[in-house]
Order: structure tokens, then sequence, then C-alpha cells
């Protein structure tokens, strides 16, 4: 038999680079294969249990046999309870019908960027931003069009500086509020003005209900009709493997996203569906343990960070993570990274994995144990002085 030409992957996968997170925790695993004991902060994946009722509820539709296809939106009972809860959270009731029901948020943003992104597109982005979001775009072949917001400010937006950079070929506008990997909340004021820029506004809220300080989230569902809202219960319920998520849409995106959910992926899973119902009805106090304990943690890992040498010119306002300045110890995050991974045995994200804007720090994951913070602190204790030693001695020569 002649030889099989092996086909080169299709072109547009040459837009997409690695997630360095994952790249980061994928190599963590195989030195814990090999006997190491790693202390995870790499990866935003929270230690906490998630609702008993989520289980429950997610057992007992195994056990009756809720095993086949839903409406490819999700189950109405549960299109109905994200509504609830958005009126109970923000005093916003979406149609139910607007609600699509999604295998975790990723496939969400694939639905939002494949309906709104023509090739050549421009979509706007706050960075240092979720590694994911240029990927996406560029899948879509969208150019993703990046505004630098500034540690100085608490990483917020500056919507002047986002207006300016709009242009014929805009189409959208994506933020995260609180902000992975930042953790900065964008004011009501700041959300305002940029819908009133007559882009659709794609809100990642994922991280809603994680807030520290008194701080107060607004969500895009209050101020425009037009918004695309992301959200899911990975985060705030600790269910990242439940695999859950949903959409929030505009009258007019429901049809067209209809047509791709029932295409590309035909429905979520129902039983865990059921667990979702569960926990927006039963999980608030669930939640409220969650974020008074994650509060604590950032200010243990915050105030141990900032002894080490790390630059934090603010305590994060939301979500659970810290993106520290480490130039001290190497300009190459993503070499840095890999040195504490190999070295310290600490998993650390490198802070390209975030942009441009985040080269040059690292960003920590507090949603984890106080022991493993602890841990994690003493063991770059022991690691991070000589490699400020090299840094200060390359300086010199």
């Amino acid at each position: 038999m002649p030889g099989r030409i092996q086909p080169p992957p299709a072109e547009r996968l040459d837009r997409l680079g690695p997630f360095l997170a994952m790249e980061i925790m994928e190599r963590a695993f195989e030195m814990e294969r090999a006997g190491h004991r790693i202390a995870h902060l790499e990866i935003g994946e929270p230690d906490f249990e998630p609702p008993e009722a989520a289980v429950e509820a997610c057992v007992r539709a195994l056990r009756s046999g809720e095993t086949q296809y839903t409406d490819s939106r999700g189950l109405i009972e549960l299109r109905e309870a994200i509504a609830a809860h958005s009126e109970r959270r923000f005093g916003v009731a979406p149609d139910p019908d607007c609600v699509v029901v999604t295998s975790g948020t990723s496939p969400a943003m694939l639905l939002a960027f494949s309906l709104l992104v023509n090739p050549g597109d421009e979509v706007l982005l706050a960075t240092p931003h979720y590694s994911c979001y240029p990927n996406f775009i560029r899948y879509c072949g969208g150019v993703p069009v990046t505004v630098r917001c500034r540690e100085s400010a608490g990483f917020a937006l500056d919507p002047d500086a986002l207006a300016e950079a709009v242009t014929p070929r805009s189409r959208a506008i994506v933020l995260s509020s609180p902000a992975n990997p930042t953790g900065a909340i964008h004011s009501a004021e700041t959300m305002a003005s940029l819908c009133e820029l007559g882009l659709p506004v794609i809100s990642d809220e994922i991280y809603d209900g994680l807030v520290y300080d008194d701080a107060v989230v607004t969500s895009a569902l209050q101020l425009s009709d037009q918004s695309f809202v992301l959200d899911g219960f990975s985060k705030r319920y600790a269910m990242t493997g439940f695999r859950l998520g949903y959409l929030i849409v505009p009258e007019w995106a429901r049809r067209p996203l209809q047509i791709m959910q029932q295409n590309f992926f035909i429905s979520a899973n129902r039983f865990v569906q059921h667990a979702g119902i569960a926990a927006l009805e039963c999980g608030a106090e669930h939640v409220e343990r969650i974020r008074l304990a994650c509060e604590h943690r950032r200010d243990l890992l915050v105030d141990g960070l900032r002894k080490l040498g790390f630059g934090i010119a603010h305590r994060p306002a939301g979500a659970f993570y810290v993106l520290a300045d480490a130039r001290r110890f190497d300009r190459d995050s993503k070499r840095l990274a890999f040195t504490l991974l190999e070295r310290a045995k600490v998993g650390v994200t490198p802070g390209v994995d975030f942009g441009e804007a985040g080269e040059g720090m690292l960003r920590f994951c507090y949603a984890v144990s106080e022991g493993t913070i602890e841990q994690a602190l003493e063991r770059l204790a022991r690691v991070l002085p000589e490699l400020e030693q090299n840094v200060s001695g390359e300086a010199r020569t």
C-alpha cells in the first residue's frame, strides 16, 4: 500500500496558543506521578466541596433515570431558576427563553463569539485578561484589541481609553467583573459607559458573589438588554467538574444560538442540570462560606507574598486570584513559573498567559486551603533569594 499522507492541522489552529495555566498544571501532574508533592496555586480550582443539595440532586436524577437529552437550551426548570436568581441578585429577570445552558462557560464563550464575530472584526478586551478570550476571538477569525488596565489604579478599566480604541471594525466588548486574573471590579459608571458605545458587551460574571471589603458588583443585565452575560456554577459553588454554565442573551440572539447549540452540543448533561437547580435554590449559605474563607485566604496570601518581595499594589476586590509583580526574580514569567514548579514544587501561572500586560507577573490562586498557602510560601522562601541574586547579578553585568 502506498504511504499515507498526513494532512496538516486546519490553519485556524495556528491562531491558538497554549493555555499556560493548564501547561503548568499538567506538568505538575507528571511530577506528582513521579512522587513529588506540589502546592497547586496555578489553576482556578476551589478546594471546597460543592453544595450538598447539588450533589444529592445529581444523584437522585441519575437514580431516577434522568439521563436523556434535554431541550437544547436546557431544562426549563433550570432556566427559570437562573432567571429567578438574576432577579434576586440584580432586580432583572431575563426571559428563560433567552437563557442557554451549556457544559461550562467555555462553550458559552464559543457560542457568543461565533454569533458575533466575522473574519476581520475587532473585539475589545480589558487586559490583563482571561487567557482564552483572544484564542476564542482568533478561532472565529476576529482580531483581539487590548486596552491596558493599570495596576496603580487597581486594574480598573479606563472607559475613555476603551472608547478611543473603537474603530468601524469594532464588533463587541469583552469585560470580566470580578476579573480574572486581577480580581478587579469595574464600577457601574464604567460599565454603563461601555454599554453606551453601542457595541454588544460580553460580560463574564462567573466570579459574581466572590467579592470582598464591601465591594459591589454590577451586572451588565442592569444596564443594557443587548448584553451577553456568561455565568455558571464552577467558581462560587465549587462545581468545576460538573461542567455547567449558561449564557443570557438578547431576544434577537436566542434563535441563532439555539440552532448552534442544537448542532454543536445538543444539550448539557440532564442530571447535572438538576444539580444546578439545587445550587441556585439552596446554595446561598454555601457561597457565603466560600466567600468568607476566600477573603481570609486572600489576606494570608497577599501578606505572605509581599514579605517575600512580590509587588502587590492593591488587594484584589473579587474572584480568588492575586496578580503579583515578580520582576525582581525574573522578567520572563513563563520561565519563572516553570522554575518555581521544578525547584520549589509550587504551581503558579505566568502573567504572560493573560496578555503582554501581564508579563513579569505571576498569578496565584487563593481558593486553596490555608495549609497549602502556608506551604507554598515556605517553599518559595527557600528558592526566591537565589533567583533574586541571579537577577541582580545579570543587571550588574
